[in-house]
């Protein structure tokens, strides 16, 4: 496995596109745990979505903003993260509107309408560019899909499915959920929707999410590859507890969804509950991950005033629209309820987007333009929303522990007061945020992930809760997310058919994949 792949006869690294038959079949999963698989067998991959749309996003170190789920894909292929692996990111402000993220950085607000009009198919040549800039310096590279590539209505701009693989001639791997049912359906119905140009890329099928005994599978599995001419490649089991980055928090409801945390027992007398408010256009709420990662923290998403009564500390996360997740607030009664927790002294910590809304002003002619908007008043700090946006990887220093994290905001903060900095210099200077009372502030996102300063903030959220809660000694974030895509790499290596997926990989598209009927026009 050492050495160059071949596609072709050429010198370029081989290609898969991993698509699915609908929005959360499993394709960032399936790509991550792809390429975890193959960095152990000594090959050099990296992962690639050629348009993203998400809320979750990430600061390559060159100050290039991607999606969440490549830089994890990117963990996974033991590789930096760079703009190549996602040129397009569209970062939804609206039900009918993006902000489109070029190369890492932002240029412009489209519509839907606007968006796929004509921009799309521009940014073709774009993508194919960084996509064949990768395969050139890498021994394999696992495209991941979007969506479902049978949308016929968009297939003729589309970029991230059919367009990119047909573009790159990649051999596709469809993924079905089981779970959600009528899996066989969805693998006839996307072949079948694909025109013959598009059908003749889709190399087999990958089920995920599995529960039971897969014998009583395999004689679907036989009925689909007769009627299709393509054989299933793995059946991967469902599985608990794997804890990826998500790409999107606007499809589904957080409402009272629990965090997955850690199966371990408090390592102190006392559990620390968390109330993450699930505020519109909620953005890196994987920000909440290393909380959950925590023996003995619970981390729960709420939209109600009364959910906030037994938490011990509150969460404001980020979010694309400051200025309407601020009349959110006050419209439900969580701007209320938050006001009487500090006035108690109870703990709570705004990120981001989350740190403007606690301030006491905001003037915002970029991103709602709704101009000169009163925040919560809970901390010293007036905000102005700039057009150009901050995009860094700083670090520093809190709470006497060493602190990296990334910037991803319009705003631009300036703290007034307070009684300290949220994170400092060596030279204890501020360099963001602040803190009064029990209300802490930053625009760092990830800050959470340095395991010391985590530690020392629980225990002062724990102290001014009143709660016997200790951090355990030895969490240490990183390793749990080394673990989490090690499971990833053998769900593939165990439930996968490696071989086929790396002939794939390395001859290229199969010949002579049969036609389905009746294809799209």
């Amino acid at each position: 496995m050492n050495g160059r792949l071949k596609v072709s006869g050429g010198a370029v690294g081989g290609g898969l596109l991993v698509a699915g038959t609908t929005s959360d079949a499993g394709k960032s999963v399936v790509t991550a745990g792809i390429c975890r698989w193959l960095v152990r067998q000594g090959v050099r991959v990296a992962p690639f979505k050629a348009q993203n749309m998400s809320l979750n996003s990430f600061v390559t170190r060159e100050g290039a903003e991607i999606g969440r789920a490549q830089a994890m894909q990117a963990a996974a292929a033991r590789v930096e993260p760079t703009a190549l692996m996602n040129p397009v990111l569209l970062k939804p402000g609206s039900d009918r509107s993006s902000q489109v993220v070029l190369l890492g950085k932002p240029v412009g607000e489209l519509s839907a309408r606007g968006y796929h009009a004509g921009r799309q198919e521009q940014l073709l040549g774009t993508v194919t560019d960084c996509l064949q800039e990768l395969r050139r310096t890498h021994d394999a590279v696992i495209c991941e899909g979007a969506g479902s590539p049978a949308e016929i209505n968009l297939r003729r701009t589309d970029i991230v499915n059919m367009g990119i693989a047909r573009a790159a001639r990649i051999p596709v791997v469809v993924v079905g959920d089981i779970d959600r049912g009528g899996v066989f359906a969805s693998f006839f119905g996307t072949t079948a929707l694909l025109s013959k140009e598009d059908q003749a890329l889709v190399a087999g099928y990958l089920v995920n999410k599995f529960r039971g005994d897969v014998t009583l599978l395999e004689p679907g599995l036989e009925m689909l590859r007769g009627l299709t001419g393509r054989r299933t490649l793995g059946v991967l089991p469902f599985a608990h507890g794997l804890g990826i980055d998500e790409e999107d928090g606007l499809r589904v409801s957080l409402r009272g969804a629990v965090r997955e945390s850690v199966v371990a027992p408090p390592h102190g007398a006392d559990v620390l509950r968390v109330a993450v408010c699930a505020v519109p256009l909620m953005s890196n709420f994987t920000d909440v991950d290393a909380l959950a990662a925590e023996p003995g923290v619970v981390v729960r998403f709420v939209d109600r005033a009364e959910e906030l009564a037994d938490a011990d500390l509150v969460v404001l996360p980020g979010t694309r629209g400051t200025v309407r997740a601020l009349e959110w607030l006050r419209e439900r009664g969580l701007a209320d309820a938050i006001a009487r927790r500090a006035a108690e002294g109870r703990p709570v910590l705004g990120i981001c987007g989350g740190f403007q809304m606690l301030g006491e002003h905001i003037e915002d002619e970029v991103e709602s333009k709704a101009g000169a908007v009163e925040g919560l008043g809970l901390l010293p700090v007036r905000v102005r929303f700039a057009v150009e946006k901050t995009l860094a990887r700083p670090s520093g220093e809190a709470l006497g522990e060493p602190v990296e994290g990334y910037e991803i905001h319009h705003g631009v903060a300036e703290v007034t007061g307070g009684d300290e900095a949220f994170i400092s210099d060596d030279q204890g200077r501020s360099l963001d945020g602040c803190r009064t009372g029990s209300v802490w502030g930053t625009h760092w996102h990830g800050s959470l992930e340095s395991d010391g300063f985590r530690r020392a903030f629980l225990r002062r959220v724990a102290a001014d809760a009143g709660r016997a809660f200790v951090p355990a000694p030895d969490t240490s974030f990183g390793t749990l997310r080394e673990e989490q895509l090690d499971r990833l790499g053998d769900l593939i290596e165990e439930h996968a058919d490696t071989g086929a997926l790396l002939r794939l990989i390395e001859e290229g598209v199969p010949e002579g994949l049969p036609f389905v009927p009746p294809g799209a026009p």
